[in-house]
């Protein structure tokens, strides 16, 4: 039997992925995959994931709501500062491992997003 915060974990497993092949292509970023479980303790009907690149203290936030488990939100911010409520939305089964490493490259690597 499947339960709704099973989901965030085989999403993080997807992210677990890309993260191995993110390092493997650059191997000066070290990004951390985690899942929080804050919010749900906190009484709220959702699950969080967050890669972190601990050096750069840069973070993409990404959050599973019980009540639309199709759509995933998503932010880029940084782990000293609390997220604001711009979070961007896309289908759960567009988060591939593929769009991970990009998100990953686009944020942690490329300079164009802040």
């Amino acid at each position: 039997m499947t339960t709704e915060n099973d989901k965030i974990y085989r999403l993080a497993d997807v992210a677990g992925l890309a993260q191995a092949d993110f390092q493997r292509d650059f191997k000066h970023v070290d990004p951390v995959v985690g899942i929080m479980r804050s919010m749900r303790d906190a009484g709220y009907a959702a699950d969080a994931m967050t890669i972190d690149y601990i050096s750069s203290g840069k973070r993409i936030i990404f959050i599973l709501h019980d009540n639309n488990p199709t759509v995933l939100d998503y932010q880029f911010g940084h782990k000293n500062k609390d997220p604001d409520m711009n979070f961007k939305k896309i289908p759960v089964a567009e988060a591939t491992s593929e769009q991970f490493y990009a998100w990953m490259k686009s944020y942690f690597i490329e300079p164009t997003i802040s």
